[in-house]
């Protein structure tokens, strides 16, 4: 339920959560990431299975979109703000590069994640990456039976919301170590694929706005589950979160 989700939610700043990051990376620690705005809360809300995942006390839910920190901050949570899946990926691809950490990429079209690897290895030839796959030519078991086979630090997933995480979920008791995140389009993003937000929208905290210029067909989908997720938190309010 929604208000389990918001008792996970990391309400610390973006700092804060790279310093805890990096240090279950070195030592040695398991870590399961979801990356949440308003959409991916509501969607727990709608499908049993998505919501087990969203309360479990092992997985950690960090606000990607500005509408789950407005709604913290209006239940009396202190967000400090926005924890962005771009971002975070951006950091893990930059301490594995230092830290000499191995990576597993899995998602996203082959011209995607083939760009990605690429681009990767250009800017950061340190980064050891263990393997990669896109999403569309293998089946998810297949790929995480490799992965538990070559026990990378970090598995970055972009198969979108809720599959990566209940991928994720399924397998994750089987590793002893590594941080898990499921960061949806993002390999697009890093890759050059398609571009985010510039600075401007983000400066204002208005990707959001930026994507539905982009793709309007995204309005639709946008507006429910988002009005839906301020009735459900205006609820949550007047029953004393």
């Amino acid at each position: 339920m929604l208000k389990d989700y918001f008792k996970h939610l990391y309400c610390k700043s973006q700092i804060d959560f790279f310093n805890e990051v990096s240090r279950a990376l070195d030592a040695q620690e398991k870590m399961f990431v979801v990356t949440a705005n308003p959409e991916t809360m509501m969607m727990g809300e709608a499908q049993p299975a998505f919501d087990a995942v969203l309360c479990k006390e092992d997985v950690v839910i960090i606000p990607d979109g500005i509408g789950v920190v407005w709604a913290a901050k209006s239940l009396g949570l202190e967000s400090h703000g926005r924890l962005p899946g771009v971002e975070l990926a951006e950091y893990l691809i930059e301490y594995a590069s230092k830290t000499r950490k191995s990576l597993f990429l899995y998602g996203a079209q082959e011209e995607s994640i083939t760009a990605l690897v690429k681009k990767i290895q250009m800017d950061h030839p340190d980064v050891v990456i263990a393997g990669y796959r896109n999403g569309y030519d293998y089946s998810d078991d297949e790929v995480f039976q490799e992965i538990l086979t070559l026990q990378p630090d970090i598995v970055m997933v972009a198969l979108g919301i809720p599959r990566q995480e209940l991928l994720i979920d399924r397998w994750y008791h089987r590793f002893h170590k590594g941080v898990f995140v499921g960061v949806g389009g993002t390999f697009d993003v890093l890759s050059g694929t398609k571009r985010r937000a510039p600075k401007f929208f983000r400066s204002l905290n208005m990707e959001w706005l930026y994507r539905i210029l982009r793709e309007p067909k995204r309005l639709g989908r946008f507006y429910r589950s988002n009005i839906q997720f301020l009735r459900r938190v205006r609820k949550m309010k007047k029953m004393e979160f």
